[in-house]
């Protein structure tokens, strides 16, 4: 059996990132692909952009990877910014697209957001149309392959669903999760001498309040909304706010 552990939107959220590698080690996986989102919003992106660059053997770009490396300019991206090195933010500008690779006969493929866009959103109400386009090739992006199944991150929710045959499968989030308080991964086993796999999901408990007075201590923007974040899994709109103290 070949396993991976599939992680996305660690969000700079240390303390969950280093749970789940505990919690993967301890099952005896030992790959781990990140699928985007390894910095942004949460308070140690620099530690854990070096637990991914240490530990991770694939790595794909998240929109948020490619905001603080330089796509826009909000306060929430420079923050981070401030925070890595110049080669850092070279590693993040220079992550691929996305994923595709060959299991038992069959094509998978891995991106952040969907296969028409870094930014653009493959929600689980999407329509059959859209959802049935995702599988297919864009070869702008590094996608040159009709995929068999879809792996994707993002929506912060995991997700299993059947699209004609073809399983689109969401992640969830390590960091940020917004359908739980609980960081949640994925784990793929495929068979070596067939074509079988199987799909599952971890939660698991972390120090969830050693994050929080991470966030806390480090003078970062929205700390307020992410903690609110890990605290109730409900988004939280970020808008900036003058005239605070």
């Amino acid at each position: 059996m070949k396993r991976l552990a599939i992680l996305a939107d660690l969000h700079a959220n240390l303390a969950a990132t280093l749970a789940v590698h505990q919690d993967a080690a301890r099952r005896g996986i030992t790959e781990f692909w990140v699928l985007g989102d390894v910095v942004g919003k949460g308070p140690r992106p620099r530690e854990v952009l070096d637990w991914t660059q240490e530990y991770a053997s694939r790595v794909i770009q998240g929109n948020w990877d490619a905001r603080v490396a330089g796509a826009s300019h909000r306060p929430q991206d420079l923050w981070p910014r401030s925070k890595l090195t110049p080669d850092q933010l070279t590693y993040l500008e220079a992550l691929p697209y996305g994923i595709e690779e060959q299991f038992g006969g069959a094509w998978w493929r891995f991106v952040h957001a969907s296969s028409r866009g870094l930014f653009h959103r493959l929600y689980p109400h999407s329509s059959l149309s859209d959802q049935i386009e995702a599988f297919a090739p864009n070869p702008q992006l590094g996608l040159t392959q009709y995929a068999d199944a879809l792996v994707y991150a993002d929506m912060h929710e995991a997700l299993l669903l059947d699209v004609e045959g073809r399983p689109l499968i969401n992640c969830g989030s390590v960091g940020n999760p917004l359908d739980s308080t609980l960081p949640c991964y994925l784990i793929l086993e495929f068979d070596e001498s067939g074509p079988g796999y199987s799909a599952s999901y971890v939660r698991l408990t972390y120090n969830r309040d050693e994050e929080i007075s991470a966030a806390e201590a480090s003078g970062m923007p929205f700390t307020r909304e992410y903690v609110t974040e890990l605290l109730t899994g409900a988004f939280q709109k970020r808008r900036a706010r003058t005239g605070e103290v």
